[in-house]
């Protein structure tokens, strides 16, 4: 087999310390300027009695991909037939723990892995991920969008897989028209009236950052890569951070309003309550069976504040493939999760399991243009922001949401609560 990656020098004599140090502690920077591909030392690399190389590959999954993933693999194994014998297992793994779990323990980790881009950015910092060989073909294959999701200062560490990451408005046409669904303040409308229920998970900052989103509030992270600025509580602006927070406590306290977990939302539909929720393409088929005929997904609605109609925003969310670094076959290891990711194999994804494609070519297909919760991600997206925010986020948003949703018992005001509020969002990692 010829090897075409070039050994990378001493950023990656490090021990495992060293690494989950520079997760938390590098900046981008740090990693930019790392040599973009790397070896398999050969050494490792055992024959059978017939001189045919034996390459053992793990690949972490969730367990609804297992299926689908199966097939890429016989089809990849029947591609390279009579180059290798392979040994390629799946091992369960959600994809929101893959950086904990291989920072945790990179050199039994999976060799190839999918991973949400949020966690690209720690991953590479720590040097557990090896940039990817022919990142000019595969740019070229996929959206600008997930390939920028993929990169870090112009190097891309991941194969883009998946574009649909995100979230928007589903809604039953039984109830909600087009002109209802455009604004939040007239489905909390229409659900009261007819004793429904508009749904999402206000006390998650994944959502919760809609409503800050497109307010001229900022939102972001540092260039050391791990803690953030934040401007929620701004007296600046047109729209003051206590603006939003005042609105979002009038919003929730409507009867119709229901903070509700998104795993939960699948159960819940069967109550018949639930005509509008804010979520994503994996709850499609859970929606679309419950309102039927009746089934609509659009952007999100406006909502009023400080006397302006603001689209709500979104953090925009791509999937992608990553290989270990210390993988001990790292040519096959870029192979395989090339080929999960190549147009063939992200339309796989789509026809098995509806998953949204980042291949331009999957993506451009009649079959995606009618699958209405596709085309709400994209509809959506021009109203998103990548989602770049450090650690300390998430906590602070869910204690502020939990605080709103039980009436602020502290009579807080709203300027103290978005101070509070931005005070942890910003706060240093090493306290």
């Amino acid at each position: 087999m010829n090897n075409y990656f070039t050994k990378e020098g001493s950023n990656h004599k490090k021990t495992l310390l060293t690494c989950l140090i520079c997760a938390s502690l590098l900046s981008l920077c740090s990693c930019s300027g790392n040599s973009p591909v790397q070896t398999a030392g050969s050494s490792s690399e055992a024959q059978n009695d017939n001189g045919i190389e034996q390459v053992t590959l793990k690949v972490w999954a969730e367990e609804a991909a297992f299926d689908t993933m199966n097939e890429m693999i016989e089809s990849f194994k029947e591609a390279h037939r009579g180059e290798a014998e392979f040994n390629i297992t799946i091992e369960q793994n959600l994809d929101s723990k893959t950086k904990d779990v291989i920072l945790g323990d990179v050199h039994n980790g999976a060799d190839v892995f999918p991973l949400p881009d949020d966690q690209l950015s720690a991953m590479a910092a720590a040097g557990v991920l090896s940039a990817i060989p022919n990142q000019e073909e595969v740019s070229a294959a996929n959206t600008a969008e997930s390939v920028a999701a993929a990169s870090i200062n112009g190097v891309m560490y991941a194969y883009p897989m998946t574009a649909d990451n995100g979230y928007f408005l589903y809604y039953n046409k039984k109830f909600l028209n087009e002109s209802d669904v455009s604004s939040l303040e007239r489905i909390l409308e229409v659900c009261e009236e007819k004793n429904k229920e508009f749904s999402m998970e206000f006390n998650s900052g994944w959502y919760m950052y809609s409503f800050f989103g497109n307010t001229g509030l900022e939102l972001g992270l540092n260039d050391d890569g791990v803690t953030n600025y934040c401007t929620w509580n701004s007296t600046d602006n047109s729209i003051k951070g206590a603006d939003v927070v005042n609105r979002m406590m009038e919003l929730t306290s409507s009867p119709a309003f229901v903070n509700r977990a998104d795993g939960d939302l699948p159960a819940a539909l069967a109550s018949g309550k639930i005509i509008a929720a804010i979520s994503g393409v994996w709850n499609s088929t859970d929606v679309e069976k419950a309102f039927g005929s009746d089934y609509g997904a659009c952007k999100l609605p406006t909502y009023q504040v400080a006397g302006k109609q603001v689209q709500m925003a979104s953090f925009t969310g791509f999937k992608m493939m990553g290989v270990n670094y210390y993988s001990e076959h790292l040519e096959w290891a870029h192979k395989l999760a090339d080929w999960f990711t190549n147009e063939q194999n992200q339309t796989l994804s789509f026809e098995k399991r509806n998953i949204g494609p980042a291949n331009k070519n999957a993506a451009a297909s009649d079959a995606v243009s009618k699958v209405a919760a596709i085309q709400a991600v994209i509809a959506q997206s021009e109203y998103g922001k990548l989602q770049r925010v450090g650690n300390k986020f998430w906590t602070p948003c869910v204690e502020f949401a939990d605080n709103i949703l039980a009436g602020n018992p502290s009579h807080l005001s709203a300027q103290k609560m978005a101070d509070n509020l931005v005070k942890e969002i910003t706060a240093s990692v090493i306290d």
